[in-house]
């Protein structure tokens, strides 16, 4: 088991965590504080669950104390929010980004707990930490917070300053805070939804909220959710995911397949994939292409990307040209239009659009899932690619 959490804790942060999600919860460790440091946060919990007389203590280990959220460059839909504040409310933690599809799958369950505890002493706090240079910007952070309908506070953490004073590595993280600020569970990734609403109901039951109580009752089952979600946001299809998130940009890029190699800041013609034909989970440019660190910027009009991929979902993050004017793009699959299998983001004959920088969902199988080739060409110069990530 410890060597299963170091080797969570050694991972880069530029990942989203998929599938079932890494549970740290009753390990006889602490995150933010020594030994002797948690003794005494627990004796100040029971102290505080004495005076409360009325509640019912939580086993949930305490982690240490919540790190101040100072750090944050501006506050979406509140005042920004202290300790103090905080002081007796039970708090949710989540790091998230608006183009990792790992946090988007995560939004319907925050959202739904935010309204469902909200008068009972929960306060939900999106910390929003960018992976990608764009999602620095409040405007384009304010447009998802729209778009995934977001009503709680969210903080902007674009210079990673919570990020780190919580210690985070991933994306996305749920921190769990009792009433005397102190965190007493971390839950990273998807999934364990069920497990995530039991923590929020024992320690809103802890805090001596008698009128939670009769409120709670059982978690919100999955598969009602699964029914509100939609497009991106739908949980992925685990048994047939084979294909995983993989970069665009040079810094992180993986299995891209072509006979020159990716070409670093520099404008380069790259072959056509019929003479690069990818394998599962290769990946190669056609046209002419400039590779940043972080993305691949198309310069002439015409150009095209291929991967080969066995997932249900297929999602591309790009962004519209430097000046924010449009591109338009067309979808094939194994050289077909979508049709039924197009995604939220292409009709049937596999066009779209790219008006903002974010993810865009472009195939979603309707039938049975199978390997296959995706393209997407590029009607318009200027296009930014980014990452590919799968459901």
């Amino acid at each position: 088991m410890l060597l299963f959490i170091k080797s969570l804790f050694q991972q880069g942060h530029h990942r989203c965590l998929a599938g079932a999600a890494l549970v740290m919860l009753a390990l006889g460790i602490t995150m933010f504080s020594n030994r002797s440091a948690a003794d005494e946060a627990r004796d100040k919990t029971r102290q505080a669950q004495q005076a409360l007389g009325s509640a019912r203590a939580s086993d949930l280990p305490v982690l240490g104390q919540m790190p101040a959220l100072t750090g944050a460059s501006a506050w979406l839909n509140s005042a920004p929010l202290d300790m103090t504040q905080l002081r007796g409310k039970v708090v949710l933690v989540d790091f998230w980004n608006y183009s990792c599809i790992n946090c988007i799958r995560t939004l319907p369950h925050v959202r739904a707990w935010a309204e469902k505890y909200r008068d009972q002493g929960l306060v939900v706090i999106g910390v929003h930490t960018p992976d990608f240079d764009f999602e620095k910007d409040s405007t384009n952070i304010q447009k998802a917070i729209s778009r995934f309908k977001i009503d709680y506070p969210v903080a902007v953490d674009s210079e990673h300053r919570i990020w780190k004073a919580f210690r985070n590595n991933a994306w996305p993280v749920f921190y769990f805070v009792d009433a005397q600020g102190q965190i007493r569970a971390r839950i990273a990734g998807e999934g364990n939804y069920d497990k995530a609403e039991n923590i929020i109901q024992s320690l809103l039951a802890e805090a001596g909220n008698s009128r939670a109580r009769p409120a709670m009752a059982q978690p919100m089952p999955s598969t009602a959710l699964k029914l509100a979600a939609s497009a991106e946001q739908a949980g992925p299809d685990m048994a047939n995911l084979r294909s995983g998130e993989t970069y665009v940009g040079y810094a992180q890029a993986s299995n891209f397949i072509s006979r020159s190699g990716l070409k670093k800041d520099a404008a380069h013609d790259y072959a056509s994939y019929a003479e690069n034909m990818p394998q599962l989970n290769e990946w190669s440019l056609a046209g002419n292409w400039t590779v940043g660190a972080e993305r691949a910027n198309l310069n002439q009009v015409g150009g095209s990307i291929v991967y080969r991929f066995k997932a249900r979902d297929l999602h591309l993050v790009l962004g519209p040209r430097a000046d924010g004017m449009p591109v338009r793009f067309q979808v094939r699959i194994d050289g077909d239009a979508p049709g039924a299998d197009h995604g939220s983001d292409t009709d049937a004959e596999g066009n779209g659009i790219i008006s903002d920088a974010r993810l865009y969902q472009l195939v979603r199988q309707s039938g049975k899932v199978r390997e296959a080739t995706f393209e997407i060409r590029f009607l318009d110069a200027g296009a930014g690619a980014f990452a590919f990530t799968f459901g």
